[in-house]
């Protein structure tokens, strides 16, 4: 299930996405968050899961893998509808003991996971297809801005890039002392919740010794190469934008305008076509 996981991975392959300036990629992820909070109609999600497996394709990464990483936070996605289904108040659907689930509920539940898993999946298609020096480059250049304020943007660019190249890493050496251990005879799964916490302690202890050695030879081996922050420092590789970049804009600022403005049009839509058979009538 650890292997599942695909946040911070990089999926080496050849295609459009993969071209990109990773700036695109950044500004297209996070315009496509504010999207999934922004709709809240059937028509905007239709759009959105349109530009979303559009971008998958285009990816040529296999759709396969990307879905292989909704497996780990499925127990998080049915957390949140529970709640969203019988916390939210409203007209009420079925009933029993002291529960009550509503129709604003069931709506609720419905669009929050289906925000989670497009969320999920739109990060994913980011990570899998900029590597972690794109990244580092790309919001380090997208926050220069906040260095009149004197906020440190290499250095927080640097932080956000280390951990999530760590995310694979840290998985990985966590499956790796999970099967020592039950070659060793503990068990993970049978007990209460006491039980599973304490056996969870053989687990933690090695991982965060293995976590803060590895942290460490990271700091020795940029030191011994001289780091000594971003200031003065030039790029081999400097981010330039292309034809295909500035196409990639006018593609979001495309998908923002249909996606945000499609409720009220079908809405408008409706409201001729409902006057039209009244007037008819």
């Amino acid at each position: 299930m650890l292997r599942d996981i695909t946040l911070g991975q990089y999926y080496q392959t050849e295609s459009v996405i993969h071209r990109l300036d990773p700036r695109v990629k950044l500004v297209g992820t996070i315009c496509y968050i504010i999207s999934l909070f922004l709709v809240n109609n059937i028509w905007g999600y239709l759009i959105a899961a349109l530009f979303l497996v559009a971008m998958i394709k285009l990816s040529n990464v296999p759709f396969k893998f990307m879905v292989k990483g909704m497996r780990a936070i499925v127990f998080l996605l049915l957390i949140t509808v529970v709640f969203n289904m019988f916390l939210t108040p409203g007209e009420a659907l079925v009933s029993f003991w002291k529960l009550t689930i509503t129709k604003e509920g069931l709506r609720l539940a419905v669009l929050m996971a289906v925000r989670l898993s497009f969320l999920i999946i739109g990060s994913s298609v980011m990570t899998l297809t900029t590597t972690p020096n794109n990244l580092t480059d790309g919001m380090e250049n997208l926050m220069n801005p906040l260095r009149k304020l004197k906020v440190p943007v290499h250095e927080i660019a640097m932080m956000m890039s280390i951990a999530l190249r760590f995310i694979p890493i840290l998985l990985e050496e966590t499956d790796k002392i999970m099967k020592a251990q039950i070659a060793r005879g503990a068990d993970f799964e049978s007990g209460n919740i006491m039980k599973k916490a304490k056996a969870l302690v053989p687990l933690l202890v090695p991982l965060f010794i293995s976590a803060f050695r590895r942290a460490n030879d990271l700091a020795m081996a940029m030191e011994a190469r001289c780091y000594r922050g971003g200031d003065g420092r030039t790029k081999m590789k400097p981010l330039i934008y292309k034809k295909g970049d500035r196409v990639g804009y006018c593609v979001l600022a495309l998908y923002l305008i249909v996606c945000l403005s499609i409720g009220k049009i079908a809405e408008l839509v409706m409201g001729i076509i409902l006057g039209i058979m009244m007037a008819v009538a």
